[in-house]
């Protein structure tokens, strides 16, 4: 008999009690980065605000994670949270409109695309949007648009920053042109905001694309965005066919946008807040008692 022969019979022969245990690991103790595979504690990984610890890869978060980052504890008061698209076009693809919102809202628990509201965010006073992708992929409808601007219009009345986290694949299509009429009615409430001397900051996270890109993402007095975000209007594929020639690899990323000017910093999530107040600090009006 042969060495490997003996291990194979004296391994057939081991009573099942001596085999190791598997070890079970508890469902949603572990998170894998999508984008280097380190496996990391899920509780470590939120308190680095989702943001890879090995590799600094950004994992996407819904709008109510970005509040309560972003927000000091108990100063949240939502805006118009029961506003919902009433379908105008009856629009039906593979299925209609109507029941693909409701699907949506039993998914995420949101009436819509975005989260408006006034807090604070290190003791100032801030107006807050907030989208979320997870909801039909942050596209901007009608819903969208009429609170972003109601948002906006509050901020102006209020004498207070305004502050929109952009996620969005564009305008939704579903409803046609009174998705793309809200670049517009958003963009007017801004020019108004900035009329008086109120500051204005988007954050471009991964994606903002689209009529979003094409409106109030691009329209900050400072333009912030996340490492590695995809931010461009037209996708890739559409651009390079147009011109046809093959466009750089990290084309329409935040680092690309920002050596471009289109982006005045890429901030970490992690350093988010902070620089978000310092700016406040440093933009807010000098009051009149003061000036």
């Amino acid at each position: 008999m042969s060495l490997l022969d003996w291990f194979a019979n004296r391994q057939k022969t081991t009573p099942a009690s001596h085999a190791q245990p598997e070890r079970e690991i508890a469902d949603g103790l572990w998170s894998k980065c999508e984008a280097c595979s380190v496996m990391t504690f899920t509780k470590d990984l939120k308190a680095n605000q989702m943001v890879c610890v090995d590799c600094g890869h950004h994992i996407r978060i819904d709008s109510r994670t970005r509040i309560a980052q972003l927000i000091d504890s108990g100063t949240w008061s939502p805006m118009d949270e029961r506003l919902t698209s009433c379908d105008p076009l009856k629009f039906r693809d593979r299925k209609s409109y109507g029941d693909r919102l409701k699907d949506y809202q039993e998914k995420t628990g949101l009436t819509d695309a975005v989260q408006t509201g006034i807090g604070k965010l290190e003791g100032l006073p801030i107006a807050l949007g907030a989208m979320d992708f997870s909801f039909m992929g942050g596209s901007m409808g009608s819903v969208v648009g009429e609170k972003l601007t109601r948002l906006i219009e509050r901020a102006t009345q209020d004498r207070i920053p305004v502050i929109i986290i952009c996620a969005s694949g564009g305008a939704r299509m579903q409803e046609g042109m009174l998705s793309l009429v809200q670049m517009a009615k958003t963009s007017a409430a801004l020019e108004r905001h900035r009329e008086h001397h109120l500051l204005y900051i988007p954050l471009l996270t991964h994606p903002t694309t689209g009529g979003v890109t094409a409106s109030f993402a691009m329209l900050g007095d400072i333009i912030l965005a996340e490492p590695k975000a995809t931010i461009g209007f037209a996708g890739r594929r559409v651009v390079e066919q147009t011109l046809r020639e093959k466009l750089p690899d990290n084309f329409q990323t935040s680092e690309y946008l920002l050596d471009r000017g289109f982006v005045d910093a890429i901030v970490p999530r992690t350093q988010l807040k902070a620089t978000l107040a310092r700016l406040i600090r440093l933009h807010q009006p000098v009051p009149a008692a003061l000036a």
